[in-house]
């Protein structure tokens, strides 16, 4: 499936974003254009049943990796996922080939039922208020409120719905495919201390930024950036 694109920059080199579950390329409104000012050329694309893509009639994680494997180019100087993105760019990796590869807060462990998911709890998400939004992120920029607004009203719920197939089981990589850094949120519900550790052992270089929730580039964008040294 091709996915909806947007570009900034026409640097050089080439930088791939994908975003995580109920977002799209707008997450990105901050971070595109600091790498586009770094001398990239910078992709980000919607995920099926997000953004301008549109719904799909099936949402598995191997979906989605076909999905940005025909949209994106081989060979980026960098790729980015955050949370879906993270579990969809490792299931894409080895076929996209980048130089090199960043999981933010990656979506490698799902709870299952018995541990508390739900995927009800994203779709009444949808239909959050700007105040639910600003409740639960109080370091967000009055922006990313907007711009959470907007991908919401976007999103296909059937997505969520989509997520109880591949719970409870391990969907961390084997080992980075190319030199892979890891950022985490603090504390993250995703990666477990014991987890990182494990990706660590694997050869990924795992970094926290202390303090930031799970969409770290939104909630401590500074952070982000600073967790990003040497890599970007």
């Amino acid at each position: 499936m091709q996915l909806h694109t947007t570009t900034w920059g026409s640097g050089d080199r080439v930088a791939l974003l994908i975003h995580g579950i109920m977002s799209d390329h707008r997450t990105w409104r901050r971070f595109g254009p600091a790498l586009a000012d770094r001398g990239y050329r910078v992709l980000a694309v919607d995920l099926r049943g997000h953004g301008a893509t549109g719904p799909a009639d099936r949402y598995r994680p191997d979906d989605y990796a076909d999905d940005v494997v025909e949209t994106l180019p081989k060979g980026a100087d960098l790729a980015v996922g955050h949370s879906l993105g993270g579990l969809t760019l490792a299931r894409a990796v080895a076929r996209l080939a980048p130089k090199r590869a960043v999981y933010s807060d990656p979506a490698w462990h799902l709870a299952t039922a018995e541990e508390g998911f739900d995927p009800e709890l994203f779709v009444g998400f949808k239909s959050a208020t700007a105040e639910q939004i600003r409740a639960l992120n109080p370091r967000w920029e009055e922006a990313d409120v907007a711009v959470e607004l907007a991908t919401l009203k976007d999103w296909d719920t059937r997505t969520a719905h989509a997520l109880p197939e591949f719970t409870g089981t391990d969907l961390m990589p084997a080992g980075p495919e190319v030199p892979s850094l890891v950022t985490l949120a603090d504390p993250s519900f995703l990666i477990s201390a014991e987890r990182a550790a494990l990706l660590r052992e694997r050869g990924f270089e795992v970094r926290t930024v202390a303090g930031a929730g799970h969409t770290i580039h939104r909630d401590d964008f500074d952070g982000f950036m600073s967790a990003l040294d040497g890599w970007i």
